[in-house]
């Protein structure tokens, strides 16, 4: 498998990438305050569930994979209070652009479109944690394939 962007994902890294500074982390504040709408609906069953509170994370997060018989992921996520602003844009971005996607596109998805999003001043403030979601997405699918 190719290490390739999702067209989805690939829109809003484009959309990212032609912002200034100021207008990108204002526009990383909106999508931290539509994380809500990615969590999981009460009584909604998963096919894997991993929720935890890791050293890389300022509170708990939970990540909720579904696949479909076509191979097709559809996740969740729930985020602790304390959960920094970028790993909930990072959230809600990932819930955007990965909708639909199979579990190949989503483990081999590169790292190096983070930073085209989140540009270099929070790329440089945030480089520990920044990859957070997506590594933990990874790790959920992973699991969910090796079942």
């Amino acid at each position: 498998m190719t290490n390739s962007i999702p067209h989805r994902l690939q829109q809003i890294i484009d959309f990212y990438e032609q912002l200034p500074d100021d207008e990108k982390r204002e526009a990383l504040i909106n999508e931290a305050a539509l994380s809500e709408e990615y969590a999981p609906a009460e009584g909604e069953v998963f096919d894997v569930e991993s929720i935890r509170k890791d050293t890389e994370c300022s509170d708990t997060v939970g990540i909720f994979v579904n696949a479909s018989e076509d191979s097709i992921i559809q996740f969740k996520i729930s985020l602790g209070e304390k959960v920094q602003t970028l790993t909930r844009a990072l959230s809600v971005i990932l819930c955007k652009g990965l909708k639909d996607c199979s579990a190949d596109e989503i483990t081999n998805l590169p790292e190096s479109f983070v930073p085209r999003i989140v540009g270099s001043e929070l790329y440089r403030l945030r480089s520990r944690t920044i990859y957070y979601m997506l590594r933990r997405l990874k790790e959920a699918v992973e699991k969910l394939t090796n079942q």
